[in-house]
């Protein structure tokens, strides 16, 4: 059935939307995490431990991997716990991995659990938004919410790295 409202009218009407902002939010941190280290990580590898290039695309490939099989658990999670809660597990073992890794901890094994524990947790937590969204959207704007939000996960994924590479210099 077609929609009997603008594509103007309806976007207007998921942006004011506070859930849309809140799960916008959490996606950015989220998805856009680990999208964001897939651009940073290999030059902080090799910045912060001396890796060859080939190496540190290497790992960046294993926490890329790691997070995207992450991704379906977080979801399968949110279908037997509350979402919100799986969110708040999967942010607080971000922030232990990323408080780990602020004191730069040999990589074998501190620095590499930190890192894995992180892409795990940031790919649940994509999972888990989205079961978020299923929950508290409106059934007639899931497909516009989830649009934006997966907008605000690209943002949230390469925003951050070009402020860190203009910030370094």
């Amino acid at each position: 059935m077609a929609p009997a409202e603008s594509l103007a009218h309806r976007l207007a009407a998921t942006l004011r939307l506070r859930m849309t902002w809140q799960a916008s939010a959490l996606y950015a941190v989220a998805y856009g995490g680990y999208v964001a280290f897939s651009v940073y990580l290999p030059a902080y590898l090799k910045t912060a431990y001396g890796l060859a290039q080939a190496d540190a695309a290497n790992r960046m490939a294993g926490f890329v991997l790691l997070a995207v099989l992450m991704r379906p658990v977080g979801g399968w999670l949110s279908d037997r716990f509350p979402p919100t809660g799986v969110l708040a597990g999967t942010l607080l073992v971000v922030v232990a991995g990323a408080a780990v890794q602020a004191f730069t901890p040999g990589l074998a094994p501190v620095g590499t659990v930190a890192f894995l524990s992180m892409a795990a947790a940031l790919g649940a937590g994509s999972g888990a938004t989205f079961a978020l969204v299923a929950l508290l959207a409106p059934a007639n704007k899931v497909g516009s919410v989830t649009g934006v939000v997966g907008a605000a996960g690209g943002l949230g994924g390469f925003v951050p790295p070009l402020l860190m590479g203009r910030l370094g210099r």
